[in-house]
């Protein structure tokens, strides 16, 4: 099979664990690398790829098989329609817009074109999300009634200092880490229509929240509650759960979601299932079968840029489409309403126009 040729947008941490993945992977190879940075160049030599200093020369000079955009967020939606307009399969790093009406002008025209986008939510192609997936899909638990999950941890002080633009509005726990979670949750659960929340900032005092208690109402009736805290000494994250990015520190018993059916319930990243025997046995009174759910854990990011080779070959459709990053980032938009509303927000059909969150 012939490699498939993929140029990576973006110099900075993501786009380099891109690149690591590219030159590692079976199925394609690192083209070209684009950034405008001196360090970039000396990247790209040391890979073995071409150099460019705009996606524009990218373009015009050496068209890749495949693009991967991992740039600054207000980039993602005027470089992704430039892939479009030239026919090439792209990657987009999440968030898929830096505001919903450019998200919205970018699916429109992804549609138009009939276009191969993905959009980089990584987690959709971890192992322990897609088996939990199936245990969902074949009825295993019944019909979902509940959710309870949480992403607790704590980000040190330097996290802060280096980045002062994390202590003021535009930045926060529920814009940088929340979108991750949605995620998930749309994917296991189903569509979130509604949400409450309240916030808090007690600890650190910055312009941002530190704490967010969270209220979501699922299209099919399922209800849930979510604790994100970024000041909370606490392991139940998925990055401190799952143990597919060996930077953190790993609790393997330790949980951040727990999804409940009429029959079972499913906690993760344990995948550890509990169901009646029988429909006709279910009561508080009776015990569970209680078994735990083998699994293969892999790197997502691996996963996703297989995901992606298969998309330009026209073997899979995305995962993730620029619908789902697009309903990803509405869903954090309504989130952030309710904290400063103190009401509840109903999250309208994807069609209806961005300013139709209503409360």
């Amino acid at each position: 099979m012939t490699l498939l040729k993929i140029a990576v947008v973006g110099a900075g941490i993501i786009g380099k664990a891109h690149m690591d993945l590219l030159v590692a992977s079976e199925h394609c190879d690192l083209a070209a690398v684009v950034d405008p940075c001196a360090q970039a160049k000396a990247l790209a030599q040391a890979k073995g790829a071409a150099y460019f200093t705009s996606l524009d020369e990218l373009l015009t000079q050496a068209r890749p098989d495949g693009i991967i955009l991992a740039t600054p967020n207000h980039r993602h939606v005027e470089q992704a329609l430039a892939c479009i307009a030239a026919g090439v399969p792209v990657l987009i790093e999440k968030p898929v817009a830096h505001t919903l009406d450019e998200g919205r002008k970018l699916l429109d025209a992804a549609r138009s074109a009939d276009a191969k986008c993905l959009v980089g939510h990584h987690r959709y192609h971890s192992p322990i999300i897609a088996k939990a997936k199936q245990i969902i899909g074949e009825n295993l638990l019944g019909d979902l009634v509940a959710v309870s999950a949480s992403a607790m941890f704590f980000k040190p002080d330097d996290y802060f200092e280096h980045s002062p633009w994390r202590t003021r509005k535009g930045a926060g726990p529920i814009l940088v880490n929340m979108i991750h979670e949605v995620g998930n949750l749309r994917y296991l659960c189903g569509e979130i229509v509604e949400v409450q929340a309240m916030s808090s900032n007690a600890q650190r005092k910055y312009e941002v929240e530190d704490t967010v208690a969270l209220s979501l109402r699922f299209a099919n009736g399922t209800l849930g509650s979510f604790m994100l805290c970024d000041t909370a000494a606490c392991a139940r994250s998925w990055e401190q759960t799952s143990h597919e990015n060996k930077s953190y520190a790993h609790y393997p018993d330790e949980d951040c979601y727990v999804i409940a059916g009429t029959e079972g319930s499913l906690s993760i990243p344990t995948m550890r299932m509990k169901r009646y025997a029988s429909k006709a046995g279910r009561s508080w009174w009776k015990p569970f079968d209680c078994t735990t759910i083998e699994l293969e854990r892999h790197d997502p990011l691996a996963e996703q840029l297989e995901h992606f080779c298969a998309v330009i070959r026209g073997e899979a459709d995305p995962i993730v489409t620029i619908h789902d990053g697009l309903q990803n980032l509405r869903i954090v938009e309504a989130i952030s309403l309710a904290t400063k509303s103190n009401a509840s927000v109903r999250i309208p059909p994807i069609g209806q126009a961005m300013a139709d969150l209503t409360c």
